[in-house]
Formats: structure tokens, C-alpha cells, sequence
């Protein structure tokens, strides 16, 4: 196949020694370990984008849909949840037929599904076609770490996945300031259509640039029944995750699917100690340093992704900021993830993780309990200090936790390690959204009424109250047409003044939860399986894959 090159081992049982028959190396740019980074770049870059591209826009989608707020918690949910069910099945797709294959399908997939987005003229669209944007970049992000983990040799490896790091995290912090633009001189269906170019140009370069790599252990079957299991328990985990704040957390429904998410996981992992192949081999478990960075990947998510929700509903429905103004006053947080990711990196190679890991979430708990003192009066200054420490804080961990679990899992199980890294992330994001969530709507619930009456304003109705509890919960106060300049005033402060209590409760336990992975930072050491790259050559750009 073009871009592929290829070794034939007989198979196993046959008595005999791998017996290795090689095609002539590619030359030229194909395989070539920077141009490889540069193009799974692009590739990462559109789908950590849209991770939080879409959460300034969400208010202008709120609008135009005549969507609820739980309406525009799906749409980041929907993607997230498609995601995480599918994430290490997709990473076993590329061990097995190539990350290359896998990567070019993600990236056409999901440039298509965002121009589809686009198009859409009703919130079900828009979510449904979101599923679709979570299935194929699923493809992507495993394929684009087995590439890096398959092309760059181990010494060079920690720097290559700092400047993936890089891409990231600027793309994730920098997705809030291009959807400001975005949305208030073009429309928010423009958030959406910008994938499709870059996505093109990722599949070009793609085709142009990239090597296939597999290793001589790749996995030659699927166990359909292991994958069956794992995406059940997978999204019965994320659907409650996802419907708690709905339901309540001492709802049936709710504790059903968390015990049958339970006993799936349970019967996964009987199931993958009888079967030949398993989709996870459990021992990569027996590797704490891998499991500290899984763990650290879901705990470094909660508080960054449930904690950013709220940030873009503080600045633009209290502060009152256009989308632009709201994306610039994240600029802090960019620049410094964008600053700091390749040095974290050269760190990382020269301390180990351990360290930079752990300072990292330290930096992170101290902002994010800096956010929680936040006011609705509050400058700017003020905000970009917290966010520059936060994008401080990020940088080390995105980096770390990565080529923790990369570097501690087997060569020929590359893409299921990609795909462990993304599906903490992605379960970490889903549980932040939800957990800050009840957290949000629980202090809004509680206290709305007690601010409401003691500003003496109308009481409301029961459903007048779930209407403007909803509201609140958004940062937005709910003032109806007609109403005087002085009442609507005081709603305004009650409305806003409850948004930023439970606010920074959200914070607080995002900063608990930072504080809880300092602890777990502390497990980690460096990946002792990276030095397998080398069996992959060192400097030839259209080495051999095994």
C-alpha cells in the first residue's frame, strides 16, 4: 500500500523464527519525523480545538437554536461521550490495520462532520452531528501518538510530544479567542466550518508525508466481545456522568447505570484474562507509573474542563464582554500553555516527570482556587494572573501524563495506550462538566431563593423559579420585557451574585481535585518502554515498521 512499509512474519505456532522480508525504505519527506509531527499536528489541532471553540460560541447557539441550557451542555457532551466509548477501541483499530489508515479516515470524518454542523438548523442536529465529530477524532488522537511513538527515536521522543502537548493545549486555550472572533463577525456555524479546510490540508499532508508504522506483535484479531464490553461500560459511566445533574445523584436512574457501568467493567476484565488477544491487556495495569498517569490525565480534566464551562459564561453574561473580548482575556492562559509545553518537555526529559508533574497540578490547584475568589467586579489583571498560573500549571501535565502512559506501554500497544490517555481526558472532562455542574446548580438552587426575597423583589411561582434558577446557572439574569430599570437592576446583582457563589464553590473542588493529584503526580516516573523506538531506527526517515 503507498506509505507503507512492511515486514511479513509467519505467524505464531508455526515452529518456525520471523522470517523478515522488507520493501525498499521510503525516501524523500515521507516518514520523516519532523514533517510527521507537523502533519499529525494539524490533525490534533482541529480536534482539541473544537474541544472549547465551541464553548463561546454556546451562548450565540443557546440564541439562535432557542436551545435550553441543558440543549448546550449536550452539545459539548454528546462529543465527549462519543469520544470516551470509543477512544481505545479506535487506538486497537490503528495497532492493527495502521495508525496512518486510521488517521487519514479521523481527519476526513471529522472535517465532514463539522461542515454537516454547520449546516444544521436545529439543536438535534447540531448534537447528532457532534456524535459523529467524537467518533472520527476518536480515530484521530490514538493514530497521532502510535505515529510520533513509532517515528521519533526515544531521546527525541519527550520533545516531540512536548510540542504535541503544545498543539493541545494552545488549541484547547485557544479555542475560546478564534471563537470570539468567529462568532461576532462572521456567525457561530463559522466555529464549525473552519474544520473543513484545515481538515483538508491535514489529509493532503497526510497522504504526501506519512509513513505506516506496525509492530511485529500487532494484534491479527479483535475481540469483539471485549469491545462490546468496554464501550457499554463505558457510556453507562458517562450517561450518568452526564444525566446526574438532570436526574440527581440519589435518583434510581442515575445509580443504575453507575452499577451496571460497574459490573460491565467487571466482566471486561474477566472476560480479557480468557480471551487470546484482549482489547486491554490487564497487565499494562501492573505498571503503577502508567496508572498514575491515567488517573492524573482523568483528575488534571476535571478540573481544567469543568472549571473553563463556567469561565466563558462569567466573562461574557456577567462581565457583559462580546466573544472576542472574552477570548482575549484568555490569552494568559494560551500564551503561557503555548510558552511552556516544549519546555516542560526538555524538563521532563532531563528531570523526569515526577517532578514538573507534581509542580504542575500544584500550580493548577492554586489557580483555580485564585478563580474562585473571582468577583463580578473584577479586572482584568486580576483574571490574567490566575489564568496564566493555570496555563503554567496545564502545560508540564499534558505533556507528562502523555509520554507516561505512552512510554510505559509496549510498542505494539501504542494506539490502546493513545487511546487510555485520551479516554481519561475525555472521562475527565464529561465527570468535571458534571460534577461542577450539580455543584453550580445545587449552590444556585440553594441560595437563589433566600437572595431573591432579601432584595425584595416579586416572589416567583415554583416554575417561574426553575425557569430563573436555569437562567442564573448561565450567568444570565432573568429580566423580562417591560420590567423597570430598578427592579431589573436588583435582579441583575441577585442573578449574578448567585452565578459567582456557585462558581467558586466549582472551583474550590476543582482545586481539591488538583490538590489530589499532586498526590498521584508523585507515582509517576519516566516511560521505560520509549526506548523500544529505537528498534525503529534512529535516522532514517523512511525506516522500517516492525
Amino acid at each position: 500500500m503507498t506509505g507503507q512499509t512492511t515486514i511479513d512474519t509467519t505467524g505464531p505456532g508455526d515452529g518456525a523464527s520471523p522470517a523478515q522480508t522488507e520493501r525498499a525504505p521510503a525516501t524523500g519527506m515521507r516518514g520523516h519525523p519532523w514533517l510527521t509531527l507537523i502533519t499529525v499536528a494539524v490533525g490534533v489541532m482541529m480536534v482539541a480545538l473544537d474541544g472549547t471553540i465551541v464553548a463561546i460560541a454556546n451562548p450565540a447557539i443557546r440564541d439562535h437554536l432557542h436551545a435550553t441550557f441543558a440543549d448546550v451542555q449536550w452539545i459539548t457532551n454528546a462529543y465527549f461521550l462519543a469520544l470516551a466509548v470509543t477512544l481505545i477501541t479506535a487506538g486497537k483499530l490503528g495497532d492493527r490495520f495502521g495508525h496512518r489508515q486510521t488517521f487519514l479516515i479521523g481527519v476526513t470524518g471529522f472535517a465532514v462532520a463539522s461542515g454537516a454542523i454547520g449546516l444544521s438548523d436545529s439543536i438535534a442536529a447540531v448534537v447528532t452531528f457532534r456524535v459523529f465529530q467524537g467518533l472520527f477524532g476518536a480515530l484521530l488522537m490514538p493514530a497521532a501518538l502510535g505515529l510520533l511513538r513509532a517515528t521519533f527515536p526515544a531521546e527525541k521522543l519527550n520533545m516531540a510530544i512536548g510540542i504535541w502537548g503544545m498543539v493541545i493545549g494552545a488549541s484547547t486555550a485557544g479555542g475560546p479567542i478564534l471563537g470570539g472572533v468567529l462568532v461576532q463577525h462572521v456567525n457561530w456555524q463559522s466555529v464549525f466550518f473552519i474544520n473543513v479546510p484545515v481538515g483538508a490540508l491535514a489529509l493532503v499532508l497526510g497522504l504526501l508525508i506519512l509513513l505506516d508504522h506496525r509492530a511485529r506483535n500487532a494484534p491479527r484479531s479483535f475481540d469483539v466481545l471485549g469491545i462490546a464490553l468496554l464501550s457499554g461500560a463505558m457510556f453507562c459511566l458517562v450517561w450518568a456522568l452526564i444525566k446526574a445533574p438532570s436526574w440527581g445523584w440519589g435518583d434510581g436512574r442515575t445509580w443504575g447505570f453507575i452499577v451496571a457501568s460497574v459490573l460491565l467493567f467487571a466482566f471486561f476484565a474477566f472476560w480479557e484474562t480468557r480471551v487470546a488477544e484482549p482489547l486491554i491487556p490487564l497487565g499494562l495495569f501492573r505498571s503503577v507509573p502508567l496508572s498514575a498517569g491515567v488517573v492524573l490525565m482523568v483528575l488534571m480534566a476535571i478540573a481544567f474542563m469543568g472549571g473553563l464551562f463556567f469561565v466563558t459564561f462569567y466573562l461574557q453574561n456577567v462581565h457583559g464582554m462580546s466573544p472576542v473580548d472574552a477570548g482575549l482575556h484568555l490569552l494568559p492562559l494560551t500564551g503561557m500553555m503555548i510558552v511552556a509545553s516544549p519546555l516542560a518537555g526538555a524538563a521532563i526529559t532531563k528531570l523526569g516527570p515526577r517532578v514538573p508533574l507534581a509542580g504542575g497540578m500544584a500550580a493548577t490547584a492554586i489557580a483555580m482556587y485564585g478563580m474562585s475568589t473571582l468577583k463580578a467586579g473584577t479586572g482584568g489583571g486580576v483574571m490574567s494572573v490566575w489564568f496564566a498560573l493555570l496555563g503554567l500549571g496545564l502545560a508540564p501535565v499534558m505533556v507528562g501524563a502523555t509520554e507516561v502512559i505512552v512510554g510505559n506501554a509496549p510498542m505494539e500497544l501504542s494506539g490502546v495506550a493513545g487511546g487510555l490517555q485520551q479516554a481519561a481526558m475525555q472521562i475527565g472532562g464529561s465527570l468535571g462538566t458534571a460534577v461542577l455542574g450539580a455543584v453550580m446548580a445545587s449552590r444556585v438552587d440553594s441560595a437563589l431563593p433566600g437572595n431573591w426575597s432579601r432584595a425584595g423583589l416579586p416572589p416567583l411561582k415554583p416554575a417561574q423559579l426553575d425557569q430563573a434558577s436555569e437562567a442564573v446557572q448561565a450567568g444570565v439574569a432573568p429580566v423580562q420585557k417591560g420590567i423597570p430599570a430598578e427592579i431589573a437592576a436588583r435582579i441583575t446583582t441577585v442573578a449574578h451574585d448567585t452565578f459567582i457563589s456557585g462558581m467558586s464553590l466549582a472551583c474550590l473542588v476543582a482545586a481539591g481535585v488538583a490538590v489530589a493529584a499532586v498526590l498521584v503526580a508523585l507515582l509517576t516516573k519516566r516511560g521505560g518502554n520509549a526506548e523500544a523506538g529505537r528498534a525503529w531506527g534512529t535516522s532514517d526517515p523512511g525506516r522500517l515498521s516492525e
